[in-house]
Order: C-alpha cells, then sequence, then structure tokens
C-alpha cells in the first residue's frame, strides 16, 4: 500500500487518518449538517467509529489513503479527505486487457480524490481548495500519475461547481451508479484531471489562493 505522508500547506494540514481522530472529526461534523446531504457524513459517535474503522481497512488493501483536515494555524479537526480507487498498473501491459496487479513499490497509476466534507465553519475559506491542490500534487509530481477522477452526485450542483472551479474536466454521468445518501439511487457526475493538464491548473490554483479565492466545495 501506499506510504502515509503528511501534506502541509497554509491553510491546512492532512494527515494520516488515526482513531485519536475520531471525537474531534465528531465535533466538526456536528458544528451544521446543513450541506451534507449528498455527502456521507457520520452523525453520531457510533457512526464515526465505523467511518474511520472502515476507511483504516480499505487503506490496509492498498485502495485508499485517508486524511484528516486540521487547519495549520489552530490544529483544528476540520474534515476528511481521501485518495481513494488507487490502481496499479502493470507495465509493460498485462493479459487480458485491464487487468491490473499491486507494483512491488505501492505507487499508483491512477487515483481519485474523494470523501471529502469539511465542518460548517471551514467551508468557504480556502481549505478546501488547498486541500485538493496538496493531495493533487502528491498525486503527480510524487506518484507520477496518469490521472486523477472526482465524482459528485449528480443532483450536487454545489459540489460540481467546486469541482468544476479546480480545473477538472467533465466526462459524463454514470446514471443509476450506487446508493444514494438520502437512500434513493444516485446518478454520479464524473471529472477528471490528467498528467498533460496538471501543469497549467496546478499553477492557476496557487494564483486563486493567493489572491483568496476558493470555490466552494464542501463534499463529494
Amino acid at each position: 500500500m501506499p506510504s502515509r505522508v503528511i501534506l502541509e500547506g497554509t491553510l491546512v494540514r492532512l494527515e494520516p487518518l488515526s482513531p485519536d481522530h475520531i471525537q474531534k472529526l465528531l465535533d466538526a461534523a456536528t458544528e451544521s449538517r446543513e450541506h451534507y446531504a449528498f455527502t456521507r457524513v457520520p452523525d453520531g459517535l457510533d457512526a464515526m467509529e465505523t467511518y474511520v474503522r472502515e476507511a483504516l481497512s480499505a487503506e490496509q488493501t492498498g485502495s485508499e489513503l485517508p486524511f484528516t483536515i486540521r487547519s495549520a494555524r489552530t490544529g483544528q479537526v476540520l474534515g476528511s479527505t481521501r485518495f481513494l480507487e488507487l490502481d496499479y498498473w502493470d507495465w509493460p501491459p498485462a493479459w487480458p486487457p485491464g487487468r491490473t496487479v499491486s507494483k512491488p513499490n505501492a505507487i499508483p497509476d491512477v487515483a481519485e480524490i474523494g470523501s471529502t466534507w469539511l465542518a460548517h465553519s471551514a467551508q468557504r475559506t480556502g481549505c478546501n481548495t488547498e486541500a485538493k491542490l496538496l493531495l493533487l500534487q502528491h498525486a503527480f509530481d510524487e506518484w507520477g500519475v496518469h490521472r486523477v477522477t472526482l465524482k459528485t452526485d449528480a443532483r450536487n450542483s454545489r459540489s460540481r461547481r467546486g469541482i468544476e472551479g479546480l480545473g477538472a474536466s467533465f466526462e459524463g454521468i454514470r446514471r443509476a451508479h450506487v446508493r444514494a445518501t438520502d437512500g434513493g439511487v444516485r446518478d454520479t457526475a464524473y471529472y477528471s484531471i490528467v498528467r498533460s493538464e496538471w501543469p497549467s491548473i496546478a499553477g492557476a490554483l496557487r494564483t486563486r489562493l493567493a489572491m483568496g479565492s476558493a470555490p466552494a466545495h464542501p463534499g463529494s
């Protein structure tokens, strides 16, 4: 599985998710639940314990790398995010086409960024944008991935605007994809950034943060 890392920014610090974070994550999640309609954000101690346990279990398989988001200024726990759907390509190509295997050095070839949520007080502050920038930098500049996927409930217009504000390209809607957080059936909007696009997107995001402008994107 990929090595655990700490990613430091001006606004946020991403550190490996731990059971020690459960109560602080619960505090962040219960500030206000106004914008969590389309995002899985645990409500209650048992739910948060399950959430963290499942994330850490997925990390052990090499498919995910979860983080706690802290304020770089105060140390307050603000929320969570993660790499998921980490995939490892065999090279040269294996047979049959599409087969994947883990690399010995556990460096993924493609990744997804998601399961992102922030406390109400941290939304529209630039924290999400910087967290995404830190994750994208790690994926493209350290791992050298070919692609990063971002996706959200197709109904979540606020999240979709935020993803588009990052510079990701819309790929389409996967219909009747998964169970939605409200118990219905979710159509999922897919976006991506590929390696050739990353330098220009990175520059735009750094400029946006320096200017204090950040797209809203409370969850995915």
